[in-house]
């Protein structure tokens, strides 16, 4: 089964005065493959603008957009609509014997190949992080897939979640102290444990459908109504699994994924620059909806 779906993402930026735009970049449209596909894109701004697109190293989909004109407030609108057929449930494939202990035995080709991911990114001074990675391997139950689940368990369900507006991603230490932070603070934390326990990760974001949201009820996913943010870890015979552990679930038909990075600061959303006085920044704000507009099935003939 598969649902065809859209997405309005809208992000406002606001000044006191008038100012000057720089180049922005834009990560908003779904990689192809096998979640689906897109049938129709659009991105728009409020003032005149000029807008093309790339594909970056990772082979994301980059939006780029040239602001012409000044203004007191800025506004994107990226707008999609696709068929999305989920990713798979990390358990749903069997891993191979070699990926089953921990570290994992990766080839020489695939040492090759995950390097970028294997290596941790982020500084570890004391150890901290390395030693609380280490804490889920546990004698009787250090399967690989058994270490990587207690992991996401125990950041979704014992830490709190708390949303922020100021920019950024919090170091993996800050987020094991305060035992709090947002999607893309625990999906840097679980990669960057992973990374010293030898598991190749890499940092994935894009959106959340929130079935819940449909019939206008209250949310039933933390992080719906904004992008979000989550984890691959790569295991030989399952290939590349997705775990969320803002929500602890690993696969699915909730995840809708939109570009891939080794650290977070390679995919953000949007960013870009602006020139006039510090003081005449007033904020932003953002708000993004999925709707499923059907469920879809092999007669529907759609092409399935």
């Amino acid at each position: 089964m598969a649902i065809l779906y859209e997405v309005e993402h809208v992000t406002t930026y606001r000044y006191s005065a008038p100012v000057t735009f720089g180049e922005h970049r834009a990560m908003f449209l779904p990689r192809s493959g096998p979640y689906g596909r897109m049938l129709s894109y659009s991105a728009t701004t409020n003032l005149s603008s000029r807008v093309r697109w790339i594909i970056d190293a990772l082979s994301n989909i980059v939006t780029l957009i040239d602001i012409d004109q000044p203004g007191t407030e800025l506004t994107f609108t990226f707008r999609m609509r696709g068929i999305h057929y989920g990713v798979v449930e990390a358990e749903a494939f069997p891993v191979e014997e070699r990926a089953e202990a921990v570290p994992v035995q990766y080839t020489p080709d695939e040492w090759q190949d995950l390097s970028n991911y294997l290596r941790p990114h982020s500084d570890d001074p004391s150890g901290t992080l390395a030693s609380w990675a280490k804490s889920f391997i546990v004698q009787e139950q250090h399967h690989s897939v058994d270490v990587i689940r207690r992991m996401l368990d125990t950041i979704g369900g014992t830490f709190s979640y708390q949303a922020r507006e100021a920019e950024g991603t919090q170091t993996p230490v800050e987020t094991l102290r305060t035992r709090s932070g947002t999607c893309r603070d625990y999906a840097w934390l679980m990669i960057e444990a992973l990374r010293r326990i030898g598991f190749a990760c890499r940092f994935i974001t894009g959106y959340i459908y929130d079935a819940a949201l449909d019939k206008g009820g209250t949310p039933g996913m933390t992080g719906s109504g904004a992008t979000h943010a989550w984890v691959q870890v790569y295991l030989p015979g399952a290939g590349w699994l997705h775990y969320d552990p803002t929500n602890r679930i690993s696969g699915g038909t909730d995840l809708i994924p939109v570009a891939i990075a080794r650290h977070p600061a390679q995919a953000i959303p949007l960013q870009g620059s602006w020139f006039g006085n510090a003081g005449d920044y007033r904020g932003m704000s953002v708000k993004v909806a999925i709707r499923k507009l059907k469920t879809l099935s092999e007669d529907d003939g759609t092409g399935l």
